[in-house]
């Protein structure tokens, strides 16, 4: 099989495609044939050396669509298609830079999906993030809610399930400057601010904010929430893993609530509740970009770029018939 595989930490070319063996099958895990893969901005701090518990070299991916090729249990069936998230996967054993990877059962979900393959394989890792935390931020008809990191995929997805359900809700965005302004509106953001060193350049509050920078803002975007507001935290794009220094009895400003949510807690229930949802409002969950697994470094450059936005996928082939 195909694999991209690195062998030390450094920038997108430390990932090598190369030929490799393909896994052999195990007691309690199934061989995976990869339809496809969305990327995630862990895999690029993984991939520098910024994860402490991951050794290499190691083929990186904490998502995949795919079909059963061999499996120990009796609950899939060969050919089947499969959705898995997390679970180390990409950490502590290889995972998804690959044309086949060897699960856990316990971490691998059938699903039953009219979407097309690229829709699909955009799903996994952003929308089921996204969703949990639409959930967890109580959303309803009339909130206006700010996105910070609004060019990130997680993003670009939270919008689109807000404005698939809520088409009236006003949603606005947070970004570093205002080069991706028009890109951003056109995505359909009413509005984009100015986030200048974790500090937000206006004195609009907001209902709901979807916290994706994380602990290195969090504490800015209680100075910008609406009485009885919620903040979600599930985002570290700001290179900040822990929050310090926070005093919950000053910082929860105007009756507040901090919550988060993480896609590690997933379930074949929340799955298939991302998929009803995208499936009875009609949600538009095409990525941004599609690459090839021998694009893998260009993929990785494009997401880490200023040019970067929303949602970038590599696609293995065309899923077969079953």
């Amino acid at each position: 099989m195909k694999a991209a595989v690195v062998y030390q930490p450094g920038g997108p070319e430390a990932l090598v495609v190369e030929e490799r063996e393909k896994p052999e099958l195990k007691e309690g895990w199934s061989l995976v044939e990869i339809l496809g893969f969305g990327l995630n901005h862990s895999e690029i701090f993984t991939r520098q050396g910024l994860s402490p518990s991951v050794t290499f070299p190691r083929i990186l991916g904490i998502e995949c669509v795919g079909q059963i090729a061999e499996t120990t249990s009796d609950d899939f069936q060969i050919g089947q298609t499969v959705i898995s998230i997390m679970g180390e996967m990409g950490r502590d054993f290889d995972g998804s830079y690959a044309e086949y990877t060897l699960l856990p059962n316990s971490q691998i979900y059938p699903v039953e999906s009219q979407l097309p393959l690229e829709q699909l394989v955009a799903l996994p890792e952003t929308y089921y993030t996204a969703y949990g935390a639409l959930k967890n931020l109580q959303i309803k008809a009339g909130d206006t809610t700010l996105i910070r990191g609004a060019a990130s995929g997680v993003g670009i997805a939270m919008l689109r399930l807000i404005k698939a359900k809520f088409p009236n809700n006003q949603v606005y965005g947070s970004s570093r400057s205002l080069l991706k302004e028009k890109e951003l509106l056109q995505k359909g953001f009413d509005g984009i601010i100015v986030d200048q060193q974790n500090t937000l350049q206006t004195s609009r509050s907001f209902d709901k904010i979807l916290e994706l920078i994380g602990p290195a803002s969090i504490k800015d975007s209680f100075s910008h929430i609406n009485e009885h507001g919620i903040v979600c935290s599930n985002g570290q794009l700001g290179g900040k893993w822990y929050l310090e220094e926070f005093d919950p009895i000053m910082e929860l400003k105007n009756n507040s609530y901090l919550t988060s949510f993480y896609s590690g807690i997933v379930s074949q229930k929340g799955i298939q509740e991302l998929l009803d949802y995208v499936s009875q409002y009609h949600v538009d969950v095409r990525p941004e970009k599609i690459f090839s697994l021998e694009q893998i470094a260009e993929a990785h450059s494009y997401l880490e770029s200023r040019s970067g936005l929303g949602k970038v996928i590599v696609l293995n082939q065309i899923v077969k018939d079953s």
